[in-house]
């Protein structure tokens, strides 16, 4: 019963942290950038540890995928703040994120390999969801610079279809062994 009331208590926190943020105020610009590449290395971070403890081929080319698609985000986001003459700053949000990003690694590395496969899918479904909400939310709506909310809306697309890929890799995952397809 305490470990349900734990839970409970880490979800409430987790579902009314982004209310405890806007209170503080809107993220800068330069909060924003420290955000978007924070976001991308958490997830070239989980996929480079997938691309080397995954079992399954497809979670492995999905994690090579992760690695390519945001390294290339962060590339751009880096080009533009240099170009803008702004520094990408941490905020309580970038922190968080890399935190969160930390503690998930922490875990993945704990997993035995016939649960690795699994779980590294799960959070990149639950972290691309996470990622969209704040981009359609926060980032966006509170990015000052065209360029900046520009390259925003750019990547956006890309997050949505990591987003369903994940979906479909999970759905894969999760499906009986020798269960047959199309019935």
């Amino acid at each position: 019963m305490k470990g349900i009331s734990l839970a409970c208590a880490a979800l409430l926190l987790w579902v009314f942290a982004p209310v405890a943020r806007a209170a503080e105020g809107a993220p800068t610009d330069q909060q924003i950038a420290g955000i978007v590449v924070t976001a991308n290395q958490v997830d070239i971070d989980a996929g480079n540890l997938a691309k080397e403890r995954a079992k399954s081929k497809e979670v492995k080319d999905f994690a090579l995928r992760m690695i390519t698609d945001h390294t290339g985000v962060n590339k751009q986001a880096a080009e533009l703040v240099q170009r803008l003459g702004i520094k990408a700053e941490h905020s309580p949000t970038s922190e968080s994120l890399k935190k969160g990003g930390d503690e998930n690694l922490s875990k993945l590395k704990k997993l035995p390999e016939s649960a690795f496969d699994r779980a590294y899918v799960g959070h990149e479904v639950a972290y691309h969801e996470q990622v969209l909400s704040a981009v359609d939310k926060t980032l966006i709506p509170n990015a000052k610079n065209p360029e900046l909310k520009a390259l925003l809306e750019k990547s956006r697309p890309v997050f949505e279809s990591h987003l369903q890929h994940a979906k479909e890799l999970e759905a894969t995952l999760n499906k009986p062994a020798g269960a047959a397809s199309g019935r």
